[in-house]
């Protein structure tokens, strides 16, 4: 799907809906048009009848045709859209050209309006709940943030015990989450452009990271590797195949071993900052300009420390699991950041807490 947003439709006369439809894969229908595709498949007149919609129609061509157009041509009568599209190419044309051809076009919350006749703070419109419209925000979060910053949305992955530890002690297993959850983050893994860990991780664990449940889509793999130490038998290196490896680097990386990385078909950006924070920002833009537009934020606490000072976390999900570890105590990863809870909720053993710290 990425890096289009995940959008639905459907089309209703009388409080039936006649047609229904969303946009199932990058290249395939958009929502509007596969609705309009199931109407007719169904036989029904779709003219003077409304249209619910996650995201405002687009007015330009892309992978497909503007489906501003196809609306306007199927002569439905309402379109009631619930979020705005924040891109250039799109904010507000589809609205506009809907409306000049006559049809009426709502909003579910009223601040998504734009034009010089639209005042900042409406009212929501009458009938339509605005937390709909809250929903459809949250649910395409990468795709607005990408379109507004030109940067991915970051989640921040982390496990920790009751007392708050993150790392086992030394000889037991290295899990502190158990099955269920771990199994969830394959899910994410497949869920998101990117995934993201420190060259720390990699000498010390040589992970894969891989989504490795049923047929997932692959992300990139990122490391965080100032020097490009990365070891040229690493894991990651030896299973390009399965998906590829970008190696983000400072400005004083040993150019034999950069090129050595290259050689081997990574891929490098280089970044400038003194410190891993003021690295992660530059790193950030140079991934979405490759149109990455999320990246799952695994690998250890200096990572983690280094993205939460560079105030670069949108949304974190934490497994606590049942167990006391004992020990020194750790620093925590994401130390001053101030989020609204999202839901908390079991994952066999463990709970896992949803916390955002952005919305876009």
């Amino acid at each position: 799907m990425s890096p289009n947003p995940l959008v639905g439709a459907v089309i209703v006369r009388d409080g039936e809906i006649i047609g229904e439809g969303f946009h199932a894969e990058l290249g395939g229908l958009h929502a509007e048009r596969a609705a309009l595709a199931d109407a007719a498949r169904r036989g029904e007149d779709v003219a003077g009848a409304t249209m619910y919609v996650t995201l405002e129609p687009c007015a330009h061509q892309g992978r497909q045709p503007p489906c501003s157009d196809a609306i306007i041509e199927a002569d439905l009568g309402r379109v009631v859209i619930a979020s705005d599209d924040p891109t250039t190419k799109a904010a507000g044309k589809g609205p506009e050209q809907m409306r000049a051809a006559g049809l009426r076009v709502d909003f579910a919350d009223r601040r998504s309006e734009r034009g010089p006749t639209v005042a900042s703070g409406l009212a929501a419109t009458p009938g339509i709940d605005p937390e709909i419209a809250t929903d459809a925000r949250l649910l395409n979060q990468p795709f607005r943030k990408h379109g507004m910053t030109g940067e991915p949305w970051v989640l921040l992955k982390t496990a920790m015990s009751l007392d708050g530890r993150t790392v086992t002690p030394e000889g037991a297993s290295p899990w502190i989450s158990g099955e269920r959850s771990r199994e969830l983050v394959h899910v994410w893994r497949g869920e998101c452009d990117a995934i993201a860990v420190g060259i720390g991780t990699v000498l010390a664990d040589d992970p894969l990271l891989t989504a490795r449940l049923g047929e997932a889509r692959q992300p990139v793999r990122v490391v965080f590797d100032s020097a490009a130490r990365l070891p040229l038998d690493s894991q990651l290196l030896a299973t390009l195949d399965e998906a590829p490896v970008t190696v983000i680097h400072g400005p004083d990386a040993d150019p034999a071993r950069l090129e050595a990385l290259l050689a081997a078909g990574a891929e490098t950006i280089a970044v400038g900052g003194a410190t891993l924070a003021e690295r992660v920002r530059p790193a950030l833009v140079g991934l979405g300009r490759r149109g990455l537009t999320s990246l799952l934020l695994e690998g250890g606490a200096t990572l983690a420390a280094a993205f939460a000072a560079a105030e670069q976390v949108d949304e974190a999900r934490v497994f606590v699991a049942p167990l006391l570890l004992g020990g020194p105590m750790p620093d925590v990863p994401f130390a001053g950041l101030q989020g609204q809870p999202l839901e908390s909720t079991a994952v066999g053993e463990d709970t896992l807490i949803r916390t955002r710290f952005k919305e876009w």
